[in-house]
């Protein structure tokens, strides 16, 4: 059973920076696949990016492609999401997730994919 736990989401102005935290227990979520998807007021919750076991290889949503950059420390069984030049659209609840015993680089963007979810953390970007 892996428990996961968002951190990091606040108010910010536009064209900010804001790093969010994904920490793990339970599990080492080092062979697990993992990603981060947002669900904005009034809207489904969609794919933001994905990350493979080993970090090598992320994918993201055309949306946030070349603003944010997904990373993670194995060691410290944490995920981050660094989101730069951040935009009111941007606002949404953001969750983590984990696909465990994942053994190559595959990443994962769809809901059903993943296994395990964080409660969530709210980023509200103001214009």
């Amino acid at each position: 059973q892996v428990q996961l736990e968002e951190s990091g989401g606040t108010l910010v102005q536009a064209g900010s920076s804001l790093r969010l935290s994904c920490a793990a227990s339970g599990h080492p979520i080092s062979n697990s696949a993992m990603g981060w998807f947002r669900q904005a007021p009034g809207k489904e919750r969609e794919f933001v990016g994905a990350i493979s076991w080993s970090g090598a290889t992320s994918r993201y949503s055309d949306s946030v492609a070349g603003r944010f950059t997904i990373s993670r420390d194995n060691a410290k069984n944490t995920m981050y999401l660094q989101m730069n030049s951040l935009k009111p659209e941007d606002t949404a609840f953001y969750y983590c997730a984990a696909r465990t015993f994942v053994f190559n680089s595959k990443l994962y963007s769809r809901e059903s994919e993943y296994m395990y979810w964080g409660q969530g953390t709210q980023v509200i970007v103001s214009s």
